[in-house]
């Protein structure tokens, strides 16, 4: 019987990374990406992607898998991860995913269906997103769909053209084809929380250290080379073009890339905090490698159920 994937998850800048690398080590595993950003080759800095020293000699699966033109899927995701997955377990060795896009960790965990896609009714739906705002589609989807609609931003125009184009094209509801909290990868999550406050200056503080770092330069390179839309859109290479365009000053990318960064931050808590699978953990605390060990100890036994005893947990951010 293989062992239970260990799948450490939460908001940005919780050092999600870090805690994957400790784990690794003392279980004898090997690190599974589930970041969808850092799936992309020279996306590095703007993403926090380990260097290799960071990564102290631990195997580290689905990193720099696509180039920054093309487009994650969700679903071609699912079957990299479950292969990687396979390949692991097969060696004898436990995976430990690491990751804070919430779509990417259920596609790895649990049974999520995908349905087809149409390129005609993508561009026509694009086109109203362009014609009318991501706005007026979404309340179309909260008519529609309205569970898909509350848990899909009115801004996230990707998100909400792929919802009309699943109800057009199946006849059902978006949300029927959503995961459920049904593990069909046995696994532990352990979740990092973090006080507000302190993820706020943790944020502020990556910010300054990705524009020292060489983030401006990444992003002139990339966008010679070409990026693809989720590229281009994503938070840090948004602004950062922005400013080489002329259209930001340096203190003003600054500023929007920490703004942005806390946004997604909220959006990722509210994400893994509705899971009851996940059990949370302080990221700030000194024992915090201990304390995961012992929950995968108890996982591994047996002795680990839900996190809670509610069917809907709702977490804030350093509740």
């Amino acid at each position: 019987m293989s062992p239970l994937v260990v799948a450490v998850v939460g908001p940005t800048a919780t050092g999600k990374s870090d805690l994957a690398v400790e784990l690794a080590l003392a279980l004898g595993g090997e690190v599974l990406n589930a970041d969808a950003l850092q799936l992309y080759r020279g996306m590095d800095v703007g993403t926090a992607k380990l260097t290799r020293e960071e990564r102290r000699g631990v195997p580290h699966h689905l990193l720099d898998v696509l180039d920054p033109r093309e487009e994650a899927s969700v679903a071609g995701y699912q079957e990299l991860a479950r292969a990687a997955v396979d390949d692991v377990h097969a060696r004898g060795r436990r995976v430990v995913a690491a990751g804070g896009s919430g779509l990417y960790v259920r596609a790895l965990l649990d049974h999520m269906e995908f349905p087809g896609t149409d390129p005609q009714v993508r561009a026509r739906l694009e086109a109203r997103v362009e014609a009318e705002g991501s706005r007026a589609l979404h309340d179309e989807l909260a008519r529609l769909d309205p569970e898909a609609a509350a848990s899909i931003g009115p801004r996230n125009a990707r998100r909400v053209v792929r919802a009309l184009e699943v109800i057009e094209l199946t006849g059902r509801r978006y949300s029927a084809s959503l995961p459920q909290h049904v593990y069909e990868v046995p696994a532990v999550q352990i979740g990092l929380d973090c006080d507000r406050a302190v993820l706020d200056a943790r944020i502020a503080a990556r910010t300054r250290r990705m524009l020292e770092a060489g983030l401006v330069a990444e992003v002139e390179g990339l966008l010679a080379h070409g990026l693809g839309r989720t590229a281009a859109r994503a938070v840090g290479y948004a602004q950062a073009a922005a400013l080489l365009r002329g259209e930001m000053t340096a203190d003003e990318a600054s500023d929007a890339i920490t703004a942005g960064t806390r946004r997604l931050a909220r959006k990722q808590m509210g994400w893994f905090g509705r899971d009851p699978r996940v059990h949370w953990l302080d990221a700030q605390d000194p024992d915090l490698v201990a304390r995961a060990l012992d929950l995968v100890a108890q996982a591994d036994a047996g002795r680990l159920g839900l996190a809670t005893a509610d069917p809907a947990p709702r977490r804030s951010l350093g509740s």
